[in-house]
């Protein structure tokens, strides 16, 4: 039997992470990783009104381009979120050479770690994750955390 996961949490602020995508999956990722980063950098050839508005409140940056591996030297942590599966088994391979921590949305086989359901008020962080087995579940428990706070 698989084990549940560990909740770790680790210090952004400083952190280079790059979201390669900017689909609707991307910007779920995206809008989770706004609070905890200074030095989002967003790479797509074309964004979406939220996340143009976003890079004008100074909140993220944008690299309107398709990826290139270069594209991620210097992260911490990058999302693979486009549709093309090419794409994101290449960011995957290069973050595992390079030592980057990788999250490829579309494959939870190649993923260093996941998003959990985020319930956040000042300082307090709550992350919640049923380890990949039921997401409802862990969406409601969220959402209750969320009243509590």
């Amino acid at each position: 039997m698989k084990r549940p996961y560990f909740p770790m949490f680790i210090d952004l602020s400083e952190q280079k992470v790059i979201v390669v995508g900017a689909g609707t999956i991307a910007k779920r990722r995206i809008r989770s990783l706004l609070d905890f980063t200074d030095h989002l950098v967003v790479i797509a050839p074309e964004v979406n009104k939220e996340l143009a508005d976003l890079e004008k409140e100074g909140r993220l940056s944008i690299l309107r381009k398709k990826y290139e591996r270069e594209d991620i030297y210097g992260a911490a942590v990058v999302i693979a979120a486009t549709n093309d599966a090419k794409i994101n088994n290449d960011i995957y391979s290069a973050c595992k050479c390079l030592g980057i921590q990788v999250n490829v949305c579309s494959d939870k086989d190649k993923c260093d770690f996941f998003f959990p359901g985020i319930a956040l008020k000042d300082n307090v962080v709550v992350g919640v994750t049923a380890s990949g087995k039921d997401h409802k579940l862990a969406r409601e428990t969220v959402e209750k955390i969320r009243e509590i706070l």
